[in-house]
Formats: structure tokens, C-alpha cells, sequence
């Protein structure tokens, strides 16, 4: 059992940055593959970004390439995700999920964290 802890979260003007992260307890993080995803209010969840057990390949939402960056430090046992030139879209709860595949489907993932809300005013 992997429990899930994200922080990093709040409030940023758009064009600002923030750092999100994940903390793992009950097994190594380094034996899952870890994604971020986020829903907005009314909104159905949506993939963020994904990243390797060993961190070595990622992958993005088309609409954060270029904005976000997901990484891990598996000694740590935590993930990240900075986010930088954030815009007011870009406003929703995000949550770090983990699990044996390295995919974009939510439904893949066997472990979530409870989420951390950012808001982002324009």
C-alpha cells in the first residue's frame, strides 16, 4: 500500500510559478511509475503529466508541453511538479497518482493522493 501526500498548492497571479509535490510512504516510490492529473470545478479529471520509475522518459498534456515539468527524486521518495507561466485554465485541484504503467489513463493508477488546489487569478 503507497499513500499519497501532494502540497505545494495555493494561490499565483497568472504568468507566475509553483512547485507541486508528492510525498510517498508505505512502499518505495521507485517502483511506480507517477502521474499528475487535476480537475476543475465542473470539470472532468484530465492528464497533467507522467513519469518513469527511473524518471528517465516523461510525457505532457498538450497543453502544459513547454510550461510544466515533472520530476522525481526517488531517494526522497517524492515527486514534483513545477509549473511555470501558469494561467488562469490552468486552475484546478491536482493530484499525484501512482502505479505499474506508464500511461495517460487515469483509470491505470492504483494510488491517489488527496489533492492540492491551485488558483490562478488573471
Amino acid at each position: 500500500q503507497v499513500q499519497l501526500v501532494e502540497s505545494g498548492g495555493g494561490l499565483v497571479q497568472a504568468g507566475g510559478s509553483l512547485n507541486l509535490s508528492c510525498a510517498a510512504s508505505g512502499r518505495t516510490l521507485s517502483s511506480y511509475a507517477m502521474a499528475w492529473f487535476r480537475q476543475a470545478r465542473g470539470k472532468e479529471r484530465e492528464f497533467v503529466a507522467v513519469i518513469s520509475r527511473s524518471g528517465v522518459t516523461t510525457d505532457y498534456a498538450h497543453i502544459v508541453r513547454g510550461r510544466f515539468a515533472v520530476s522525481r527524486d526517488n531517494a526522497k521518495n517524492t515527486v514534483y511538479l513545477q509549473m511555470n507561466s501558469l494561467k488562469a485554465e490552468d486552475t484546478a485541484v491536482y493530484y499525484c497518482a501512482g502505479g505499474i504503467a506508464f500511461a495517460r489513463d487515469g483509470s491505470i493508477y492504483d494510488y491517489w493522493g488527496q489533492g492540492t488546489q491551485v488558483i490562478v487569478t488573471s
